[in-house]
């Protein structure tokens, strides 16, 4: 069975995508076809790229760097989960993409943004990085507008309607996933 990680987009207070995690965290517990964990990219205080030589070498020397890359090369694929700003992801996601690099590779990767227009525009800034970081993202996405999942723009209220989207994405997910597994033993 593969491990499928629900990463927590966002450091910001008053963020919403902690609740968001939280809300696709137990609709994949619900299912048996892969270990879901959440992981909160705030666990690992990760300042603004701090390493002195490219992730791409894998020469980390900061504990948070190398915390942050066992947590990233224990799972199998990964379901980001990202608000909107600016019209794209959130600076602390794109930092912590960006300090590993070896530990994404040939694996899959889903999304689910939230924003005024669903999150798509962070969402496809993602899929950029995720190619350059040779992870494999699956079509599918969930995509949560704060004009209709969440009541007064603030509280998470989701559409019930969502939890189809969000078992799609996790089923293209796990079979991606599992698929590039064996790539990974393979190579």
């Amino acid at each position: 069975m593969i491990k499928v990680a629900i990463v927590v987009g966002s450091t910001r207070p008053g963020r919403k995508a902690d609740k968001v995690a939280a809300w696709v965290h137990d609709i994949a517990k619900k299912r048996s076809d892969a270990a879901y964990e959440l992981v909160d990219i705030q666990d690992f205080n990760l300042p603004l790229l701090d390493e002195p030589t490219p992730p791409s070498m894998g020469k980390y020397t900061q504990e948070h760097t190398k915390r942050w890359s066992a947590a990233v090369d224990g799972y199998d694929a990964y379901v980001f989960v990202t608000p909107e700003y600016n019209h794209g992801t959130s600076g602390a996601l794109k930092n912590a993409l960006d300090y590993v690099y070896k530990e994404w590779n040939n694996k899959a990767a889903g999304f689910v943004g939230y924003g005024s227009a669903g999150g798509v525009r962070a969402v496809e800034q993602l899929r950029l990085v995720a190619a350059e970081l040779q992870l494999a993202t699956v079509r599918a996405q969930v995509q949560l507008f704060l004009s209709t999942d969440f009541e007064h723009y603030t509280v998470f209220k989701p559409d019930p309607a969502k939890e189809k989207q969000v078992n799609t994405l996790l089923d293209q997910v796990v079979s991606w996933g599992t698929a590039l597994r064996t790539v990974r033993v393979k190579g």
